[in-house]
């Protein structure tokens, strides 16, 4: 199954959702940390959020420790961060775990969706979903949000 419409999370209040609330919405999912050399990203995911949420983007990140425990904070730390270094006002959802024995059904399907399949390499590993909820790129934590392939493949899908 590569569809995540059925999926349940949590946003970083602790409130519940399931990802049929984003229908119709582009989503790129990114497993974020505060710690990480990666974590300046964060800039360029509010960049694209600022630049197509308008256009039907919604940007969805979810804190996780799994690497090099770098994301140690409780969902309130990990907020407050977001929003005072980095200016965050794209969705953050509860922290969860991307891979080993605990990790989230939503990552157990977004591992095994699109090649390369396989576990989340490293913290900012960014997946694109369609309007539909299937699971169209995997781009690793070393393409930046502002990157030309990022946004090309964002904006064929907010074109569909």
């Amino acid at each position: 199954m590569s569809n995540i419409s059925d999926i349940a999370v949590k946003n970083i209040q602790g409130k519940s959702e399931t990802f049929a609330d984003y229908q119709g919405k582009v989503l790129l999912i990114v497993n974020v940390a505060s710690y990480c050399g990666y974590t300046p990203q964060y800039k360029g995911l509010e960049q694209l959020n600022q630049d197509y949420r308008e256009k039907g983007l919604r940007v969805l990140g979810f804190p996780c420790n799994d690497f090099g425990a770098q994301e140690p904070g409780t969902n309130e730390e990990i907020a407050k961060f977001c929003e005072t270094s980095y200016g965050v006002s794209f969705d953050m959802m509860d922290k969860v775990h991307a891979k080993g024995s605990e990790q989230h059904p939503l990552y157990q399907t977004l591992t095994n969706a699109i090649e390369p399949k396989g576990d989340v390499a490293w913290n900012f590993e960014k997946f694109l979903i369609s309007k539909q909820g299937d699971v169209v790129a995997r781009f690793g934590s070393g393409v930046a949000p502002t990157s030309a392939e990022l946004i090309q493949a964002v904006e064929a899908e907010l074109a569909k």
